[in-house]
């Protein structure tokens, strides 16, 4: 799994560079539908990463939120999960939270997570049962459990659409940055308590940090309480995420999902 890790890290840095080119700079925008941009660079960093993933693992599936989707990965039992430019709005309004996000599954379950953020250099990486790290250093999931002393880090659209509103007493802060799987990382780092989504997201959109927030001594849980598996034929999750230290995603968890709150 090493051999995996380092090419995966070496990969997301390569495509971070050609990323971090197009940043602040000429580049065509499209709309792939429900505010859903793609930039020139997330086709670029997406063909850089399944050039060098699939062309050191041709056994292994592959699954990106910009390649069109090949059923076959169904029938592999590792697939990598990739969101090559998670952020896109960010980057595209040149704010540095977006990431490479690289993930490697195996019958269902994340056993590798990358995630490289090329503005910052800073780089997350986790394999199971081997710990989580930033840096190189060894990072875990904040432990507070009062829930008036967590801040939690929670998505711009939503909160600029009023969603977080009715949470604005539960926790000491709401804080909206941008890209899923950067959150989730910083969640892993305890920089935050609390990751958390109250709309959908996709399978490439967590998948990495899924395995991050696991190895900081963590979890992850879609806002009917269950673990998520990889792989499936329909990757989208519904109806929202929650992610952090075990103890805090409980406490959180009861608060989110109040029936007055799930109307939201």
């Amino acid at each position: 799994m090493n051999a995996e890790l380092s090419i995966a890290k070496d990969a997301a840095i390569e495509a971070g560079g050609l990323i971090l080119s197009y940043y602040k700079a000429d580049y065509e925008i499209k709309d792939k539908g429900y505010h859903n941009p793609v930039t020139t660079a997330d086709h670029a960093a997406d063909a850089r990463l399944k050039e060098i993933l699939t062309g050191n693992y041709p056994d292994y599936g592959w699954l990106s939120e910009e390649t069109v989707d090949s059923k076959e990965r169904l029938e592999r039992d590792r697939v990598w999960v990739v969101d090559p430019l998670d952020g896109t709005k960010e980057f595209i309004e040149g704010v540095p939270h977006f990431v490479v996000s690289i993930a490697l599954v195996e019958n269902g379950q994340p056993i590798l997570g990358v995630l490289y953020n090329p503005v910052t250099a800073e780089t997350f990486t986790a394999v199971k049962d081997q710990g989580a790290y930033l840096d190189g250093q060894k990072i875990n999931c904040s432990e507070k459990q009062n829930i008036n002393e967590m801040v939690i880090l929670n998505s711009r659209s939503e909160t600029k659409k009023g969603l977080w509103e009715p949470f604005d007493s539960t926790f000491k802060e709401l804080k909206a940055i941008g890209s899923v799987a950067y959150k989730l990382g910083l969640t892993a780092a305890g920089r935050a308590d609390i990751f958390a989504s109250l709309r959908p997201k996709n399978e490439w959109d967590i998948c990495a940090g899924n395995c991050i927030i696991n190895e900081a001594g963590g979890k992850l849980v879609d806002l009917y309480g269950n673990a998520r598996e990889y792989n499936s034929s329909n990757t989208l999750i519904t109806p929202g995420l929650i992610a952090g230290q075990v103890t805090a995603v409980a406490v959180s968890y009861t608060h989110l999902t109040l029936p007055t709150n799930r109307e939201v």
